[in-house]
């Protein structure tokens, strides 16, 4: 049997030389030089093994009809070769080679391959036992019932592939709806990172210009009270070199004690003014601060909005489905 099948392989390839999946009547006429079988019993045969009468044989129903028409072959081959004069020979039939019970699940196994069914049917047990029964009980009826068999499987394979179109067609529905929805899903997030991208750039931006002109104030004013310690460092030199003068007058003591007092005085005013421009630099510290956790809760708010817009879309989508 797995020679026959091996066989059978062979002479599909043959037929289907172009690759096509499938065999016609024109492509079984090709068997012709393979096969003591004129063309008329050729079609026989495709008539025989295309049970559901599409006008094609996938390799299964071709394979699996043809191996069981070889094999009957076979047999019938067997079955007229005769003893030669002279040999002990016990004359064996081939009913006698396999059981009742065995020849029966032989040809009922045949005809649901030829019929298909294996396609259609998910339990064969009913119709096998329907089968049985008129095999045994009313044989005349058997033909009429295979060919009810016939009408029937051809029917819901009709069924079957029209299911299958519109499944096709539904999926192909489906499809269009779940590339039109990722279409829309991809042109809202594209709008979406747009749009936070502007909202970054011109707070970001109003950030750097407000911080640029902290860093200028307090570089201005860093170089003042670097002025103010160089005056300082000059008028206590002055003042040391006048305290350690041999020379010195109450005039120029006085004078320098003013001098002093309004350095320091000076000093004093320029400290004054620091602190106060740290106290500037702090306020727009926190203000920046602030205006920062702003952006951070309006970016959060914006988010927000577009998920509950995303997740409304996917709820249509769901529905669409």
């Amino acid at each position: 049997e797995l020679t026959v099948l091996g066989k059978a392989q062979e002479f599909f390839e043959i037929c289907d030389l172009e690759g096509k999946g499938f065999v016609t009547r024109q492509d079984m006429q090709r068997l012709h030089p393979e096969l003591p079988l004129s063309l008329e019993e050729l079609e026989k045969v495709f008539v025989t093994l295309d049970a559901d009468g599409n006008g094609s044989l996938t390799p299964k129903e071709f394979i699996t009809g043809f191996s069981q028409f070889l094999l009957e072959q076979i047999a019938l081959k067997n079955d007229m070769v005769q003893p030669s004069e002279g040999e002990t020979t016990c004359p064996v039939r081939y009913e006698e080679a396999m059981s009742v019970d065995e020849d029966e699940e032989f040809q009922f196994s045949n005809l649901m391959d030829r019929l298909g069914a294996t396609n259609v049917l998910d339990d064969e047990t009913d119709v096998k036992q329907l089968w049985l029964q008129l095999r045994k009980e009313e044989p005349h009826l058997l033909s009429n019932f295979e060919e009810f068999l016939v009408r029937i499987f051809s029917q819901l394979q009709e069924a079957d592939n029209e299911k299958n179109e519109l499944e096709c067609a539904l999926k192909k529905k489906i499809a269009a709806y779940d590339e039109e929805i990722q279409h829309l899903y991809e042109e809202m997030e594209q709008q979406i990172k747009k749009e936070k991208e502007q909202f970054l750039l011109k707070d970001t931006e109003r950030f750097q210009s407000h911080s640029q002109e902290l860093e200028r104030k307090l570089l201005s004013k860093e170089q003042e009270l670097e002025q103010l310690v160089q005056k300082q460092k000059r008028l206590e030199q002055q003042c040391t070199q006048l305290l350690s003068g041999k020379e010195e007058t109450k005039v120029e003591n006085t004078k320098l004690k003013l001098t002093n007092q309004e350095l320091l005085r000076d000093l004093e005013r320029t400290s004054h003014e620091l602190s106060l421009a740290q106290q500037q630099l702090q306020v727009l510290q926190e203000e920046a601060s602030r205006l920062h956790e702003e952006k951070e809760m309006e970016v959060y708010r914006v988010t927000e909005t577009l998920q509950r817009e995303k997740s409304g879309l996917l709820k249509q989508l769901d529905f669409l489905r």
